[in-house]
Order: structure tokens, then sequence, then C-alpha cells
């Protein structure tokens, strides 16, 4: 299938799960009245849950699934991991970290965006040392360095968990960790939507070298490619988007691991082709989540992070069946 065919058909699908967003809650809209309550200058009861509950929610829910679906092409296609994603590099469990701290000191009380600045620091911090520790090595050396960063990152979590002063700090960072779309404002769209842009651009500038690491690092080098400047630009855009991502929403799983191989035997498992589609489809795939988390008939929302491991889970058994098959 051509990549345009395939990228026009999931913003077709994403519009579609953008207005049933607009619609579906816990008080259903007609389409005249989301139109009204957008258009409208007076103060209607239509006009406040679109306006100030489910545009922010809505636009958060695409720059969020996009950012982590792009980034998971985009590692995949450099590391050549079939299971790279954020949570490899450490960078999602790092911007988690920076926002348990600000919950964990109590910060919020005090300014109500402490929570997603320190994640994002979390995330620029946990790139920044994985860049670090994996300068003078390959692939394989980003990949241990990652993998250093979230355990040091995990246990971090832990021990805040561990230590919390009390059962109401431990359940609002068990909550947060969760991951959730619920009560975002305009102020986290304002905060998390400019760095998740600048780092989505700067992932789809490693286009053309992903496809030239399809054949190998050697090879790619002796096309010209910088491996160097490629893994800053994956890295940093991955720092960008992702951080951005986990620090307004929590921790949010699967999607960044789950989109690309979806969308990748359809256009002829190119890396540099998987980009556009692998995005559009995270942020279809986040999209869905948040309605189904809203359409659950139960007394408390079902968080999105638990909504994205159900899927995900199912998916890593397909994955190792498939592999198994293709194996010789």
């Amino acid at each position: 299938m051509n990549g345009r065919i395939l990228s026009f058909g999931l913003f077709a699908v994403l519009l579609a799960a953008a207005l049933a967003s607009l619609l579906a809650g816990r008080v259903w809209l007609t389409p005249n009245e989301v139109v009204e309550g957008l258009l409208s200058a007076d103060a209607t009861l239509a006009g406040l849950i679109v306006g100030e509950l489910r545009l922010p929610r809505l636009i958060l829910a695409m720059a969020v699934g996009a950012s982590l679906g792009l980034s998971g092409a985009v590692l995949q296609g450099l590391l050549r991991n079939p299971l790279a994603e954020a949570g490899l590099l450490g960078i999602s469990t790092g911007a988690a970290l920076g926002a348990v701290v600000a919950i964990y000191y109590g910060l919020t009380a005090s300014f109500a965006l402490a929570t997603p600045l320190l994640g994002l620091v979390g995330g620029f911090i946990a790139a920044a040392l994985a860049f670090a520790l994996s300068r003078s090595g390959g692939t394989l050396a980003l990949i241990l360095a990652g993998a250093a960063v979230s355990s040091v990152a995990a246990a971090g979590l832990a021990l805040a968990l561990n230590l919390a002063p009390n059962p109401y700090a431990a359940f609002e960072i068990t909550t947060w960790l969760l991951g959730s779309l619920a009560d975002r404002t305009w102020d986290h769209v304002w905060l998390g939507v400019p760095f998740m842009l600048a780092g989505c651009g700067l992932l789809f500038l490693t286009a053309p070298a992903l496809d030239a690491l399809s054949l190998g690092e050697t090879q790619a080098e002796s096309l010209g490619v910088n491996m160097r400047r490629v893994r800053l630009l994956a890295l940093t855009g991955t720092a960008m988007a992702v951080g951005a991502a986990t620090a307004v929403t929590g921790a949010v799983g699967f999607i960044g691991l789950v989109a690309p191989h979806l969308v990748r035997p359809f256009v002829g498992y190119r890396p540099g082709r998987v980009l556009l589609p692998s995005a559009l489809l995270g942020a279809v795939l986040l999209l869905a989540a948040d309605v189904g988390s809203r359409l659950m008939s139960y007394n408390t929302e079902i968080k999105l992070g638990v909504i994205t491991s159900i899927i995900g889970a199912p998916f890593f058994l397909w994955l190792v069946l498939s592999m198994r098959k293709r194996a010789p």
C-alpha cells in the first residue's frame, strides 16, 4: 500500500475519533451543540464542556499519541530493535520521576504546573545521561545506557512510593503514574504541545538516515550518514516530545511500541516511510483509548495507562508468535 494512501486513511480515522471525543462523555452532546459551543460567544453548558474540558483533552490526546507513535518508530529504526520505544532509553521513566518529585515535595500546592515542568526536566536529564554514557559506543552502548538510566529512575520511583510522607501523597503518585487526560486544562496544552511539536520536528529529520541504517551502521556511514548527529536528533527529539507527553499525562505505555509495528507491513518496511503513519496511528490509538475510558461505566474513570496496557499486553504475545514464525 502507498504510504500516502495509508496516511490519508489514518487522518480520516483521526478526524472521526476527534469528533467522537468531543461528543462522548458523562454528558453526551450532539454535533450541533458542539458547533454552537465552539462558535457561540455566550456562556452555555455545551460551550463550557467543549471549550474548557473536551477540546484541551482532545488536543493533548492527539499530540501525546503522535509523539509516542513517532518516537517509537524512530527508535526502532535507529536501534534496529523491534521492542524499542522511549521507555527503553529511560526517557519516559526519567520524566515520570521528575513529576513524582514535584508531587512528593508538595510543589504542586504552590505552583499548579510544577508536576509537568519537573517532568520535562526529568526527561531531558535522562536523555542527556543516556547520550553521554553511550557517546563513545554504538547502538548497543546506547541501549545499555538507556537501560541503566531507566533502572535508576525506576528505583527512584519505587523509593518515592516507599517513603511517601502520607497515604494521600502515595495515592496521588500512584494515580499520576497510571496516566490520564482527565482534568487537563489549556495551561497543560500551552506548556506541553510546543515541546511535542518541536520534538516531532526533530524526529522527522531522521527519516533519510533511518532508511540508510536499515543496511547497517557501517554501510550507512559509508553513505554519508553522521551517526552521532542522528543519535543526537533522535534522543533530543524523543526527550522533547515524549518527555513533554509524559510530564503532562503521566506514564502511558505501549503506544510507541504498537503503532510502528501495525503500519510497517503497509509501507514496505522502509523505516523512513513508517514515521508519519506511526504518528497518525499513535494519535488515533490514544484518542480511542481516551474515549473508551470515558464510556466505561464505573464509579471512577479507568486510567488511560491501564487501557493502553490492556491493549499492549496481547500485542506482545502476537509479536513473539509472529517472530517465531519468521525465524529460520
